[in-house]
């Protein structure tokens, strides 16, 4: 008998958790919402967002110019691809939202740091530029120009 009162623990602790409805997505605990956002500093190639996309074998220091202007001429969306990867879609920090792509032009193919709020969804990374400035020591190669 001494046994016995052990394992009717277990069997009721077994039967309880079975029974107890699962947390879902729906009901777990919600974080705070401004953990979305934060003030950063990132670094990387002002460029399109196609080829990158497309392009699995893109990154932030090879890049063909004549086919990042051509993109950019025609109106694909301008992004800031970092050196591990990461895209970051400029937007503004007013609402509604105001277009970046004139902030961005001047740095299209360049190699820049940008220092705003960083805002990130689902894998989905935003910032909105405070500042911009080109880094001048990061080595690009180029394709052709």
């Amino acid at each position: 008998m001494k046994g016995f009162r052990p394992v009717c623990l277990l069997i009721l602790a077994g039967a309880i958790s079975i029974l107890a409805p699962s947390q879902t997505a729906i009901d777990a605990p919600k974080t705070d919402p401004a953990a979305h956002e934060h003030k950063a500093t990132i670094e990387g190639l002002v460029r399109d967002i196609a080829c990158p996309i497309q392009n699995l074998e893109a990154n932030a220091t090879h890049l063909n110019m004549k086919c990042l202007r051509a993109c950019a001429k025609t109106g694909s969306p301008l992004v800031i691809l970092t050196k591990d990867g990461e895209l970051f879609v400029p937007i503004s920090d007013k609402m509604p939202d105001q277009d970046q792509r004139q902030t961005l032009l001047p740095f299209l193919g360049k190699y820049v740091r940008a220092g705003g709020t960083v805002y990130e969804r689902k894998g989905t990374h935003a910032i909105a530029i405070h500042i911009i400035e080109e880094v001048k020591n990061v080595h690009l190669i180029f394709e052709d120009q």
